[in-house]
């Protein structure tokens, strides 16, 4: 359906990541994936998705060149918690620091995604509330040990092992926590289509 929208758009996703470039290939897109290197460090004073729209359109502002019917597509999840932001854990012991801290209690996940044009450039973003029951020193240890926590914020991926028994209440978009807020690509892609 959007790809007949889109069909004189190129869609370029700027990221890595295998679920978000999955997500595209369900919602039926065609795209290209093309990825700067970009260091994704941002101002102090900056909170919850202030952050994570920043670090979103800091990825899309690497691309300089955009022809007239590109659409480039950026994106940045966040975990925020306790008034801090939780980024991708840098080894093992800080992974299992992040999941102890998110243990009983709630935590918000942020995906902020940057839509850039020639034209413009439109940011949107998706809080989800995500509450874990009390976690074990050897379930923690368990997921760390057998999953792979480096490559997610807050350490943790909600469709793994961890998710299915930590995850006790959630309000908001479970795809969200995975990383892409898709009902609000749909509706975005399908405005910037059809202006």
């Amino acid at each position: 359906m959007l790809k007949e929208t889109l069909k004189d758009h190129n869609i370029i996703l700027a990221s890595g990541s295998p679920r978000r470039q999955k997500f595209f290939k369900d919602l039926d897109l065609d795209f290209v994936i093309q990825v700067k290197e970009v260091e994704e460090v941002y101002p102090d004073h900056l909170k919850a998705e202030e952050i994570s729209d920043y670090l979103a359109q800091l990825k899309a502002n690497a691309f300089k060149d955009l022809k007239s019917d590109d659409i480039l597509i950026t994106s940045d999840t966040i975990v925020w918690h306790k008034d801090k932001a939780l980024g991708k854990p840098k080894d093992l012991n800080e992974a299992k620091q992040m999941i102890a801290s998110l243990s009983n209690d709630t935590h918000e996940v942020i995906t902020s995604v940057c839509f850039k044009t020639q034209q413009q450039t439109k940011i949107v973003h998706h809080k989800t509330k995500v509450t874990f029951k009390e976690l074990t020193k050897k379930e923690i240890e368990y997921y760390v040990n057998t999953h792979k926590p480096l490559d997610k914020a807050g350490a943790y991926g909600i469709q793994e092992w961890i998710g299915f028994i930590a995850i006790s209440n959630i309000e908001g978009s479970y795809f969200n926590v995975m990383g892409l807020p898709t009902h609000l690509v749909y509706e975005t892609l399908t405005t910037l289509a059809t202006s």
